[in-house]
């Protein structure tokens, strides 16, 4: 199994997030490209000592950008994991 915290980049605070997280128990993490979603599953449990009920992810393709000249350039495509937690377990994100 790969690190966790190569799996897990960070978490997305967003207004969107913040109101999931209060009602649905959801919260949304930067993940690797290449990580499935039991792979996320596992290293959200083990990181943060919670219990995964569900996991779904989506990919985001990178914005191209222009810099003055003809050609584009483009920034990297990523993707974000959307967690939700079971009963009872919350992470706390002020810490």
């Amino acid at each position: 199994m790969k690190d966790p915290a190569n799996i897990i980049y960070d978490i997305q605070l967003t207004e969107k997030g913040s109101g999931l997280a209060e009602k649905e128990n959801k919260y949304f993490f930067r993940v690797a490209p290449d990580a499935n979603k039991i792979e996320i599953r596992k290293a959200v449990e083990s990181l943060f000592r919670v219990s995964v009920s569900a996991v779904n992810t989506m990919n985001a393709l990178g914005k191209k950008k222009r810099v003055r000249t003809a050609s584009y350039g483009k920034r990297p495509d990523w993707k974000r994991a959307i967690v939700t937690l079971k009963e009872g377990s919350k992470i706390d994100l002020t810490a």
